[in-house]
């Protein structure tokens, strides 16, 4: 008998199977706020999807064909493994640029020195030099330059030539994107107008160049901010928008205006959205260009993803290789075309060789060892995913449609709105990470305290500021998640400098190892999310043999920690006596439940627990030991 004449002897489950034993489980719970998430944007994240919630157009999807949400072609031969390089320095450039190459790398985005950033000068001579044994007819620059963009452009279109590279050779992209400099350094040196019509005329100029992008719809200077997935793609969509207009002004029609305008989106660790933006990301630029007859121009976009800045850490920074190879991983399986991996030290500050190369073998072991090249679109068919794609689009079509009302990505970003939605989802996801429901391992999940090994020349603090007055806007900032811990973590440090030794703790711990360890175990990992160094025993009997231990720690706060039974018996007693011994501060781990009125009039301050704001509680713990807080 065959393994599937086996399986007919079983009756086929059935959904409602699974929700009976699901409700034994929850015992009377509710499914849907115990099971069931919503991301920031209020797209609906089921805990199984089945046949039942396949989408009908989805059967007869096939890559290579409209509206491009399985990938722009049949099959797939890899990716661009790009590499961006911010080094000011054109010698130091150059051989970090040699070395990429030699490693693997197959194209590099140059960041160029411009307001509001760091980078190489936009000349000739700085370009000449850091391209220096460069094959520019094989390997394709792209530059990221901001109001310097033409300038920029113009050096390089000045190498090709003093090279001998026909126009018909040329590789890269000058990614003009004025929108997105508006953006994110909040100034323009011209009106939004003239600054579109620049760009459009470098779009225009590069036409006899193919395997030129002059143009570019950037996703990332939103992401950065905080901004959703949907609000990153209705950003891009919005900008892609106004550069198709620009460009038709100078004559470029739309089929002709798509191939010259790059694609770029930030993806993070979360796989399913992190396939689903991608994915919707094609379908929305095809309905876009299909509205304006160029539908089929799709296939010739290049959609570029780089791994997430806002998702690094400072602190045990080995742990953003887990993040950016789980992020490249997204990229790839979602169809992007380039990939920039960042290095794991980038938030820190120059990465070094060995930061370079973990980046760029990420991508490689990915292609070549995990095979991620050999399959379109693996995730395609996915109930989920496809659920989660089509949901997205739908939200990211909503907010463009609601930009495109208010007057278009330039009036937007001018007005503030762009800026304050984005702040609404930047507050809340904040909130998320502060409160522990977005763990961020090695900064407030299991948190290393110590040396982590991981030194770094900062990046330069020259940045360049120039007076301009032809447009302006509030900037977006750049926010890391970890950044409000990692602040946390520095103003301990400068305690421990001056001090001699780290900011303690002392934990109170009721009982035997075995009732309060669960406890224990957890306020050492909270208390060293903020740097702070716990003082513990094996538990105390009673209230009288904490306090005495606290008195002989040398610290100005404690924890009380144990069982419930224990907060029961001895908590009430525990508070009063830390407080006669001197303690500054007293926490109780664990929620307080219907006890809370009687534990604070004991003396328990604050209560902290799986799900409380962390960063606040660690933020007046701070101030009981002594530590000023650091900016």
């Amino acid at each position: 008998m065959s393994e599937f004449e086996s399986a007919d002897l079983f009756e086929p489950a059935t959904r409602e199977q699974w929700l009976r034993l699901v409700d034994t489980v929850l015992k009377g719970g509710d499914f849907e706020k115990r099971l069931v998430s919503r991301t920031l944007d209020g797209v609906r994240l089921a805990p199984l999807y089945t046949r039942a919630d396949a989408l009908p157009h989805t059967d007869a999807a096939v890559p290579g064909h409209a509206p491009f949400t399985r990938g722009k072609a049949a099959g797939r031969a890899g990716w661009d493994i790009r590499q961006r390089h911010a080094e000011p320095d054109p010698a130091r450039a150059n051989q970090a640029i040699r070395d990429d190459l030699a490693g693997g790398v197959s194209s590099i985005e140059l960041q160029i020195a411009a307001p509001g950033s760091f980078g190489l000068p936009y000349t000739g001579e700085a370009l000449a030099q850091a391209l220096d044994g460069v094959l520019l007819d094989v390997c394709p620059v792209s530059l990221r330059a901001g109001e310097y963009t033409a300038d920029a452009a113009g050096s390089l279109m000045a190498l090709w030539r003093a090279r001998r590279i026909g126009d018909a050779a040329c590789l890269g992209g000058f990614n003009a994107d004025p929108l997105g400099t508006l953006a994110s350094t909040g100034a323009l040196y011209h009106p939004i107008a003239r600054s579109l019509q620049i760009a459009a005329q470098l779009g225009a100029d590069s036409l006899p160049m193919p395997g030129v992008t002059a143009l570019i719809a950037d996703g990332r200077v939103y992401h950065d901010a905080g901004a959703t997935e949907a609000q990153e793609l209705a950003a891009v969509l919005a900008t892609l928008t106004a550069y198709l207009r620009a460009l038709e002004a100078t004559g470029v029609p739309p089929g002709t205006a798509l191939p010259k305008i790059a694609v770029a989106l930030a993806v993070d660790a979360d796989q399913l959205l992190g396939l689903a933006k991608l994915r919707a990301a094609r379908k929305l630029v095809w309905r876009l260009a299909e509205a304006c007859g160029a539908g089929a121009a799709v296939a010739h976009v290049a959609f570029a993803a780089e791994t997430s800045a806002r998702m690094m850490a400072k602190r045990d920074p080995w742990v953003n290789m887990l993040r950016t190879t789980m992020a490249c991983a997204t990229a790839a399986m979602a169809g992007a075309d380039a990939i920039t991996v960042l290095p794991f030290t980038w938030a820190l500050g120059r990465p070094d060789a060995f930061a370079r190369r973990i980046a760029r073998n990420t991508q490689l072991v990915l292609m070549e060892e995990s095979g991620l090249a050999r399959v379109t679109d693996p995730a395609g068919g996915s109930w989920a995913v496809e659920s989660l794609t089509d949901e997205l689009a739908r939200r990211a079509w909503e907010i463009f449609q609601s930009i495109e009302a208010k007057g278009g990505m330039a009036e937007t970003l001018t007005s503030g709105f762009v800026q304050d939605e984005i702040a609404k989802a930047a507050e809340a996801r904040a909130r998320l990470a502060a409160t522990g429901r977005l763990e961020m391992t090695g900064t407030s999940a299991f948190p290393m305290l110590g040396d982590d090994g991981v030194k770094t020349e900062p990046w330069p603090s020259d940045i360049l500021s120039a007076d301009l007055k032809g447009a302006t806007a509030r900037p977006l900032r750049g926010q890391r998640l970890a950044e409000p811990f990692e602040a946390l973590r520095d103003a301990a440090d400068a305690f421990a400098h001056e001090n001699g030794r780290p900011p303690r703790v002392f934990l109170a711990s009721l009982g035997t190892l075995a009732s309060h360890s669960a406890r224990s175990t957890w306020m050492q990992n909270f208390l060293a999310a903020g740097g702070v160094v716990p003082v513990t025993g094996e538990g105390y009997a009673d209230a009288a043999q904490a306090a005495d231990a606290f008195s002989k720690s040398g610290t100005a706060a404690a924890c009380i920690c144990g069982s419930d039974q224990d907060y029961a018996d001895h908590a009430e007693a525990a508070a009063a006596a830390l407080k006669a011994a001197g303690a500054k501060r007293v926490l109780l781990a664990g929620r307080p439940g219907a006890n809370e009125a009687r534990f604070h009039a004991a003396g328990v301050d604050d209560f902290v627990f799986a799900g409380c704001d962390m960063v606040a509680a660690l933020g007046k713990l701070h101030a009981a030991v002594g530590l000023a807080p650091r900016t």
